[in-house]
């Protein structure tokens, strides 16, 4: 009976330490979404610049399977970031039915300018911190980052596993 208890004691704790993480991370993405929008870009539309500022000019399939987005939102965010003037669209040169993207300098100032309040709060969010524990805190996240890699990459092998099967 008491290996049963310490198991129920175990998950309770596990599904405690989650939701409190599930927490933060709402929390902490509330803030820098909030944030960065008073400075005129948010923390979604940062994301397709940023991308496009570090790779450079793109189609927007390759920002889709990139970003992990649907092609058609990926379609409406660029939609309204040429609109802001942020990204502007070119014919592609290899392929005539297809666009390349790319941030404009309007997009790289807005960029910069949202990109200085968001490592301003996320400083003062993990200064509440010391150094031991922020190494600490990095270990322990790295280690749940690969344990997740790990079970997608089992996922997905089974997933193939199941699909040949079928055949």
């Amino acid at each position: 009976m008491a290996p049963h208890h310490y198991s129920t004691v175990f998950m309770k704790t596990t599904f405690e330490v989650s939701d409190k993480l599930f927490e933060l991370y709402h929390r902490v993405h509330r803030l820098v979404n909030e944030s960065m929008t008073e400075e005129g870009v948010s923390l979604a539309r940062s994301k397709f610049l940023f991308f496009l500022s570090k790779l450079g000019p793109c189609r927007s399939t390759d920002i889709a399977c990139a970003l992990n987005f649907a092609p058609r939102t990926v379609t409406e965010a660029i939609d309204g970031l040429e609109r802001d003037r942020l990204v502007m669209r070119k014919p592609d040169p290899d392929d005539r039915r297809a666009k390349i993207v790319s941030i404009t300098e309007t997009g790289r100032a807005v960029l910069m300018a949202a990109e200085h309040p968001r490592k301003q709060l996320l400083e003062e969010i993990f200064s509440a911190l010391d150094d031991e524990q922020l190494d600490q805190l990095y270990g322990i996240v790295g280690k749940l980052v690969d344990k997740t890699d790990e079970i997608r990459k089992r996922k997905e092998a089974e997933d193939d596993a199941d699909i040949a099967a079928a055949r």
